[in-house]
């Protein structure tokens, strides 16, 4: 599983830890990436993914996850999201098409 975020494409970064002697060390900062459930409204149903914090935020902020995958280029996404955006994509049409 990658260190990498589906969302924001955040992944992990080197730098140098710093001592009070100023000896540097390598050091990796990783990205704080969280295993949450988004409602999908589309599908009806919780889907699972491992996003950073700031990548549920922008979720948010664009109005949920259907919104997100709509308005996202799916080269901006992971494999994981562009698979989901299919689905959703597939499924609002056959709901649209069919009269209720």
């Amino acid at each position: 599983m990658a260190r990498r975020c589906g969302v924001t494409g955040k992944g992990v970064l080197t730098g140098n830890n710093v001592s009070h002697a100023h000896n540097k060390t390598r050091r990796r900062f990783l990205p704080n990436l969280q295993e949450t459930s988004v409602m999908s409204d589309a599908l009806g149903q919780m889907v699972q993914l491992r996003i950073s914090t700031q990548g549920l935020r922008t979720i948010e902020h664009k109005g949920g996850l259907d919104a997100f995958l709509m308005q996202a280029r799916n080269t901006e996404l992971s494999p994981e999201l562009r698979q989901l955006k299919r689905r959703v994509t597939r499924r609002m049409a056959s709901t649209a098409t069919t009269p209720s």
